[in-house]
């Protein structure tokens, strides 16, 4: 689907399904996941901005995910085409979820921002159970659960990282 026909499925549901496209990254012809991945990062770089406590970044990662639920479901009624690539939304809403508690800390440790970023698109496309099985789900909920799942493998991922190598290798 073209700009264009984004523009034919009028101003909201194309304002929404441009959203949803990662305003154009979406469109990427290689990796359109990760590199509409990229808005991820710039959010959760204004979450670091905001020094959010803990209680309040895991408000926001929530929030962030429910709305990309119906974002992904109107995308995707525009499109007609079960979690179309182009559809970045899911990937960039729910990354937050994979610096949980950790976020606070990459102004001393910079290289946490790089390794989430990898670890979460390494478990979105691995898709460990249950994510794969959230897929099935129809609509904008199975496009954005599989991702907030992966995100959260991310999570431990990342944890178990940053302890690992600030603990044992004195990083």
């Amino acid at each position: 689907m073209s700009l264009e026909q984004i523009k034919a499925a009028g101003p909201v549901k194309g304002g929404v399904t441009l959203f949803a496209a990662g305003f154009g990254l979406g469109y990427s012809p290689f990796a359109s996941g990760t590199v509409g991945s990229i808005w991820g990062v710039v959010i959760v770089l204004g979450l670091y901005a905001l020094d959010l406590s803990l209680a309040a970044y895991i408000a926001a990662c929530v929030a962030l995910t429910l709305i990309a639920i119906p974002v992904c479901d109107v995308a995707e009624s525009v499109y007609k085409k079960k979690d179309d690539g182009r559809v970045v939304a899911d990937e960039f809403l729910t990354f937050p979820i994979c610096l949980a508690g950790l976020l606070p800390m990459i102004g001393e440790y910079w290289w946490l921002l790089p390794m989430a970023f990898c670890s979460n698109r390494f478990f979105d496309i691995l898709k460990l159970p249950p994510a794969r099985q959230f897929e099935k789900i129809p609509g904008g909920a199975g496009i954005t659960l599989d991702d907030a799942a992966a995100s959260f493998y991310s999570l431990i991922a990342n944890w178990a990282a940053f302890w690992f190598l600030t603990n044992v290798l004195g990083w």
